[in-house]
């Protein structure tokens, strides 16, 4: 039987969690910093504070503890937010094995440095812990609570190490979870993490009771400049055509229980956004950060991004949703033809 560690028991390291914990075929330890979570999951079987009503299996183990959670692990999942995992990656160092696989499933950009989660997770391990992490990637159109309910999903799972991205395959696949291979960690991290932003922007357009056209319109030049960014920084077009990429749009997009839509839903009510962020009580929306991250990127390697720009506006200088809507429609005419075009 393996040993897995999930570091992260939010409501989708929970999920990742019970799938790989109902194969029986490996020890799955959950980290969870909450004590509150470890002691649910102990006496209850649920974790009731992140995924209320889905049952964590026996072979499932729930701990505060890093260094119990890590002993002997052969692979190791993070799926804290993206702004703690360079402290969380910190503190795990002694705990950690140049032998490990190591897996991220959190879907964002490291605000001050711009930095992917593969790439934050090897630097610190790089420079700390004196080796190289063997690492990949999974995305996809995966919602944590349909995922432990079971409902048929696929993901992919990233990596320039081949043999890592097959042990990951066969160790996360079952019936009910579909994992597929990908080479682009690139495209397959900035999908996931871009998406979110788009999305926040489509609940603000169900927040202003606006019909099916505007979804669909923003969605796909959303679609389009994700596409933009991804190649720019190294990545396959052809990645945004995937699960990581228009899977995971459309998902966080039209799915109610997207906490990203969620947001933007509230903000287009004319909530504010402090307002909204206390009332999610400790769940976190990676859009509303990686907006930040996003337009850094963009204007980095020289890509416009006119959607994710005004969320940004909306959300981290107080510019209205209907003035942002205004602004992007009345933008100079141009062709939908070419991933270069705004």
């Amino acid at each position: 039987m393996s040993e897995i560690a999930v570091i992260g028991a939010g409501a989708w390291g929970t999920a990742i969690s019970i799938v790989l914990g109902r194969k029986g075929t490996h020890q799955v330890r959950l980290w969870a910093h909450e004590p509150e979570v470890r002691q649910s999951i102990e006496t209850q079987r649920v974790n009731e504070l992140f995924l209320p009503g889905e049952r964590v299996p026996e072979t499932v183990t729930c701990t505060n503890s890093l260094a119990e959670a890590l002993r002997d692990v052969e692979i190791v999942v993070s799926v804290m937010p993206s702004h703690h995992t360079r402290r969380v990656f910190e503190a795990m160092k002694p705990h950690l094995r140049e032998k490990m696989l190591f897996v991220s499933a959190t879907k964002g950009i490291e605000n001050d440095s711009l930095l992917r989660m593969t790439q934050v997770v090897t630097e610190v391990l790089q420079s700390d812990a004196g080796f190289a992490p063997r690492i990949g990637a999974i995305s996809g159109p995966s919602f944590a609570k349909e995922v432990a309910k079971g409902d048929p999903t696929a993901i992919t799972i990233a990596s320039v190490d081949p043999e890592l991205a097959a042990i990951v395959q066969k160790e996360f696949s079952d019936p009910r979870f579909r994992v597929y291979t990908n080479d682009d960690v690139i495209g397959v991290e900035l999908g996931g993490a871009l998406k979110n932003i788009v999305a926040i922007a489509a609940g603000v357009l169900f927040g202003l009771n606006l019909g099916h056209n505007t979804v669909a319109a923003l969605i796909t030049r959303g679609l389009a400049e994700m596409t933009r960014l991804v190649v720019a920084c190294g990545g396959n077009a052809s990645t945004m055509a995937g699960l990581a990429g228009l899977g995971d749009l459309v998902l966080t997009c039209t799915g109610g229980l997207s906490r990203n839509r969620s947001v933007g839903v509230e903000l287009g009510r004319g909530r504010r956004l402090d307002d909204i962020i206390a009332g999610m009580h400790g769940m976190v929306a990676e859009g509303v950060l990686t907006t930040n991250a996003a337009v850094g990127l963009a204007k980095k390697v020289n890509v416009e991004m006119p959607i994710t720009e005004q969320m940004h506006a909306v959300l981290q200088q107080g510019k209205s949703v209907e003035d942002a809507i205004r602004d992007l429609m009345g933008r100079p005419s141009t062709s939908e033809a070419g991933l270069v075009r705004g």
